[in-house]
């Protein structure tokens, strides 16, 4: 691939932001790498009248995270996407915590870019929780499940 831009990748890489809502999205291929990215927008809100010691806002929890103790073994998104639990709105989720699974079974799908990414197990193993929310953005190297 030439290092020339590409201004139809970087327009449907833009594109895929408007839609996922995400802050960034990075396409490698090969030794060819770009990154697009929303500019950082400072939030600004009115601080309700309150006693200085609790004038400090809560921290934010993330839901992309996963609890720092998450037993077993988790499995990641290898891409930047939008997880699909299931193969159809109607049809029943691929995996459910408590299921067996052997290697290389269906998990879940990311779709990129108008492409369903299928996320397959690393190995045989039981479900333990499955971290992510049917079609909720996710990002790269973000946990998806955890596998016993």
């Amino acid at each position: 691939m030439s290092n020339d831009l590409d201004d139809d990748l970087v327009r449907r890489l833009a594109g895929l932001l408007d839609e996922t809502g995400l802050g960034e999205i990075e396409y490698a291929h090969k030794d060819f790498r770009i990154r697009v990215a929303r500019p950082a927008v400072q939030a600004s809100y009115a601080m309700p009248q309150t006693s200085p010691a609790s004038a400090t806002p809560a921290p934010v929890a993330t839901a992309a995270a996963a609890p720092a103790t998450e037993p077993g073994e988790l499995v990641k998104s290898p891409i930047v996407g939008t997880v699909y639990l299931a193969p159809s709105p109607e049809a029943a989720p691929y995996v459910q915590p408590g299921d067996a699974v052997a290697k290389g079974q269906t998990l879940m799908v990311v779709e990129a870019m108008k492409v369903m990414n299928p996320i397959i197990a690393p190995r045989a193993g039981k479900v333990l929780r499955v971290i992510v929310e049917n079609g909720q953005p996710v990002e790269f190297d973000q946990p998806l499940l955890s596998l016993e």
